[in-house]
């Protein structure tokens, strides 16, 4: 046989050994499948990579496609990478239906790589599932079933992935629950609980973190919070019928005691029986500002204003939300006011004005103050009246920082108006004018406008 036909025999025959163990990744479970189709995977990875890395969608695009089709168990990155170019192609295109074609690749990227990928070490499928919610919703936020489905999936998320939740995914959970329960797909109790279940998971999140982790973990908490406590589910009802049934066998539990009772403190639900009982069972395990806050309300309804003044103070000193301690100072300034101890409750009533700047009730008690001690004030009946004029500035500031109580403010501000010195009144009064500054002395100590009866 010559020497080149043997050659040209032996060429082919590689070539056809070749072409017969050529097989895609997809087609037999290998990371880059075998072969030519081995070259070919590898040869489309690099070039998408390239494009990828220099911004270029558009080229990145076409050898992305191959090796998602071919070979999809080639690395995990080839799921993020997508994912980031369908959201940014979704986001840029104008035409409905190439867009309704970028979503429903982007969905099929996330049920691929759980497919492929659901049991990475780091990015396992719950990982996944969160990442897929919080897509469907940025681009179907206004679609039902959308709602529905993300709902689920969000949940998943979080059981399978617990303390390590991402902070997008809680937050979008609460965000989410909320949503279903205002259009009834839910009702109190789920948004109880999965306020609870997220709040508990950002709580350890938090005391693990530090600087600018720390920071927006605690900002995403807060956020959560005030979606919860705006949904109108969080009524001291719901709260109390969902979790007075589980209190004696957590009468021990520390994680569960003071899950629900800083749930009660912050509802304000000082009349529920079970803030007492969770109070008293938490405050010997571990004192907190809120199993303190409970005993506070427990000894004022006991009507032992000492003793609930000894807690309201433990609550502030262990308290680090500035918007809880200035709730707990307002409240120990009224029970301060009604031991006729003025001084010390409009003291109290700044400490709340100063931690919550835009709340405007410490303003209202403060006025409050004055005019319940006007009768105490100066050495004639004038001077009582003048009392009156700094008493309804405090209302007008209070409805000028916080809005929402105008209307109450308003009323106050009729009533006391009617106690001003009339003009004859301020007539006889010497070096005194209506519109001039005038000083009120004593544990008053305000600087204010002559003003006469209407």
């Amino acid at each position: 046989m010559p020497m080149k036909f043997t050659r040209l025999l032996i060429a082919g025959l590689i070539l056809s050994i070749g072409s017969a163990f050529a097989q895609k990744g997809v087609e037999d479970g290998s990371k880059f499948g075998h072969g030519e189709d081995s070259v070919r995977c590898l040869k489309n990875l690099s070039l998408y990579n390239e494009y990828y890395k220099q911004g270029n969608i558009k080229d990145a695009l076409p050898y992305w496609q191959i090796v998602f089709n071919e070979c999809p168990l080639s690395t995990v990155s080839l799921y993020s990478d997508g994912a980031k170019m369908m959201v940014k192609l979704i986001k840029v295109e104008k035409d409905a239906t190439k867009k309704k074609e970028y979503y429903e690749t982007l969905m099929k990227i996330y049920d691929q790589r759980i497919k492929y990928f659901g049991d990475h070490r780091k990015y396992p499928e719950s990982y996944v599932l969160g990442l897929k919610a919080i897509d469907m919703l940025k681009f179907n936020r206004h679609n039902v079933d959308v709602m529905k489905e993300a709902y689920g999936l969000l949940g998943k998320a979080i059981e399978g992935r617990g303390n390590k939740s991402q902070p997008a995914v809680t937050a979008t959970y609460m965000t989410t629950t909320v949503g279903m329960y205002k259009l009834g797909e839910v009702d109190e109790e789920a948004v109880v609980n999965n306020y609870t279940t997220v709040t508990s998971i950002l709580e350890k999140q938090v005391a693990a973190s530090t600087g600018k982790k720390k920071e927006v973990l605690s900002n995403v908490k807060n956020n959560v919070e005030k979606l919860f406590a705006g949904s109108g589910a969080a009524t001291c009802e719901t709260i109390e019928k969902i979790f007075a049934p589980q209190l004696d066998e957590n009468k021990e539990n520390l994680d569960w005691l003071k899950r629900v009772n800083r749930l009660l403190a912050k509802g304000d639900c000082g009349d529920a029986e079970l803030f007492y009982k969770s109070s008293e069972y938490l405050h010997v395990i571990e004192p907190s500002s809120s199993s303190a806050f409970g005993l506070a309300k427990m000894y004022l309804k006991l009507k032992d204003l000492d003793k609930a003044i000894s807690y309201y103070k433990e609550a502030i000193e262990l308290e680090e939300d500035p918007s809880l301690k200035g709730t707990f100072h307002y409240q120990m300034g009224l029970v301060y006011m009604a031991k006729k101890d003025f001084v010390t409750a409009k003291s109290n009533a700044l400490k709340a004005a100063q931690l919550r700047p835009d709340w405007g009730t410490p303003y209202m008690l403060i006025g409050d103050l004055y005019a319940a001690g006007a009768s105490n004030y100066g050495s004639n009946e004038f001077e009582h009246k003048t009392v009156y004029w700094a008493a309804v500035d405090k209302f007008i500031k209070a409805k000028r920082v916080d809005p929402s109580i105008a209307e109450s403010a308003n009323k106050k501000i009729g009533l006391y108006s009617q106690h001003f010195p009339n003009k004859e009144e301020i007539f006889f009064q010497k070096e005194i004018q209506e519109g001039s500054n005038y000083t009120i002395g004593g544990w008053i100590n305000e600087t204010t406008k002559v003003r006469s009866k209407k």
